[in-house]
């Protein structure tokens, strides 16, 4: 089992490590979600991705008090629905409760709500980042100019832009935009557009004695995008983490880099 000292991480605003692998949680709920974050944790991922809309966030801090791993050891996100957008405050708390934590490791704002990027959101999201709730802060499914509007207003960028992200969806250009602006890309989704029986990926594979899903998140950490795989079955969800023993060169960065379509 690779140690929490021995993951990879991105280095966030304030000193905060963020692991490169992360565990995501959508649609995990009830017995099974509980369980999954269970797994999670004893196969040794130390990043929980959660969301208040995902209604699992009592699951996943039960799963993370019952496993003995200190919190301090688990990096937690969970998120902001849009439709909450002016009552940041009683969600973050509705958050932290149900998690059973006084803070989390990083807040997003889920998608920008329906009236421009969500610039008073932002600005609490601020405010409670300085009050010690957040350790970090960021978004998800945001465009470049969204991004701006935000930055522009407040010189202070998101930490993480959390967005849909695969080989076939590769795109350096997004990834320079948000290097240049200081923010993470985080990718959710890595398996949902990509053919893992490609000819490219089972090659890949083959050589280093993987599967070509280990294939597709080791490509994320080459990278340095950090990656949240899901799932509730326990062979996959070792297996998803199983990834710090081998690296692709870059050669094979490349013909991967090139599944984008």
């Amino acid at each position: 089992m690779t140690s929490s000292a021995d993951q990879p991480t991105v280095a966030l605003p304030g000193e905060v490590a963020m692991p490169l692998v992360g565990f995501g949680t959508w649609q995990a709920t009830g017995r099974s979600g509980y369980e999954s974050v269970r797994t999670a944790l004893e196969a040794g991922y130390r990043h929980i991705d959660t969301a208040t809309a995902y209604g699992n966030e009592d699951e996943v801090g039960r799963a993370l008090r019952d496993s003995g791993v200190p919190r301090e050891e688990v990096f937690l996100t969970t998120k902001l629905p849009p439709e909450h957008a002016g009552h940041e405050r009683r969600t973050l708390a509705a958050s932290l409760a149900a998690l059973g934590t006084d803070y989390v490791d990083l807040w997003l704002i889920h998608w920008p709500p329906q009236r421009g990027a969500g610039l008073d959101t932002w600005q609490e999201f601020l405010a409670v980042r300085d009050e010690g709730q957040a350790r970090a802060i960021g978004v998800s499914n945001y465009s470049t100019s969204q991004l701006d509007v935000l930055i522009q207003a407040t010189s202070e960028p998101p930490a993480v832009n959390q967005i849909r992200w695969s080989p076939s969806l590769y795109d350096p250009q997004v990834v320079a935009e948000h290097r240049e602006r200081g923010i993470a890309v985080e990718g959710y989704s890595p398996f949902k557009t990509t053919r893992l029986d490609d000819p490219v990926l089972i090659e890949i594979a083959r050589a280093h004695g993987v599967e070509s899903s280990q294939v597709v998140l080791r490509w994320h950490v080459d990278h340095g995008v950090v990656v949240i795989p899901k799932s509730v079955t326990p062979d996959r969800i070792r297996a998803n983490f199983d990834v710090f023993d081998f690296s692709l060169n870059e050669d094979e960065l490349r013909r991967i880099d090139g599944l984008a379509g």
